[in-house]
């Protein structure tokens, strides 16, 4: 059984390493959804408690809620950014089973914690962020 919970979250980024309109900074309004898989207690009846999912991952939303992404991702692409997600989700979480982060209500990208290249999570720094690509 699966259970899930949402999160929405604005924040900002631009894609350096991208020829597009999106190497311009720009914004969204994320939406992450906390999936977990398993099987319900036979007391309780739940597989999960969904504050327990809340208070493993609404942390973890709130420190990237309202900021700049490349302060924190050099390169935050939807898939770099679900990734460092899970990576901060996932040990408070053991039941977690994907997540998938809607970056807007068309496209979005679902991570199952499969190995992705070192270079996806290259760390970004607190920098001016130019409104305008050069």
């Amino acid at each position: 059984m699966e259970l899930l919970v949402e999160f929405l979250f604005p924040a900002a980024h631009r894609l350096p390493r991208h020829p597009g309109k999106c190497h311009r900074m720009h914004g969204h309004t994320y939406k992450l959804q906390v999936m977990v898989d398993g099987t319900p207690d036979p007391v309780s009846g739940l597989v999960v408690d969904f504050f327990d999912i809340e208070a493993a991952a609404g942390p973890v939303v709130g420190a990237v809620r309202d900021t700049c992404l490349n302060d924190v991702l050099e390169n935050p692409t939807a898939e770099a950014i679900v990734v460092y997600l899970w990576r901060r989700i996932a040990p408070t979480l053991p039941s977690l089973s994907a997540l998938r982060l809607w970056e807007t209500d068309s496209c979005c990208v679902t991570y199952r914690g499969e190995a992705v290249p070192d270079a996806l999570l290259t760390p970004g720094a607190p920098a001016s962020h130019p409104s305008t690509a050069p």
